[in-house]
């Protein structure tokens, strides 16, 4: 009996935290994914990489790690995913692309930021973020 008991205790004690934190779905994080490649072709920008169409299929996480940045909960997530890129004269398929993301929820609830971290050149610990959604 005391063990039944125990196991429910448990049971709404894991249940309360998983409802603690809203965790980013898999929507959301194509839609991170995109916004990063779009960084990093802003930076590369003197390529002249006119890219017309992103489409990442196939997205598989491997890890989602809760953590705090800047006093707010963060989600850190790696994985895989397939990227298809239309260029004006052809296009190129990727697969199995490796990901690692940083995501946030804001105060309200309603927003979700892709975080970047502190470039390792850099002297500050200062995350630059971009909204999602």
């Amino acid at each position: 009996m005391v063990r039944l008991v125990l196991t429910v205790i448990l049971l709404v004690f894991l249940t309360a935290c998983s409802f603690g934190t809203p965790s980013p779905n898999k929507q959301l994080i194509k839609k991170a994914i995109a916004i990063s490649m779009q960084e990093t072709q802003q930076q590369l920008g003197q390529l002249n990489l006119d890219f017309q169409e992103l489409e990442i299929n196939h997205l598989s996480i491997k890890q989602r790690k809760l953590m705090t940045v800047e006093h707010l909960p963060a989600f850190r997530i790696q994985g895989t995913y397939d990227l298809n890129l239309k260029l004006p004269k052809r296009s190129l398929e990727q697969l199995k692309k490796p990901f690692d993301v940083y995501l946030q929820i804001q105060k309200e609830g309603k927003t979700w930021r892709l975080l970047l971290p502190p470039r390792s050149n850099e002297d500050t610990s200062i995350w630059h973020s971009y909204v999602v959604e």
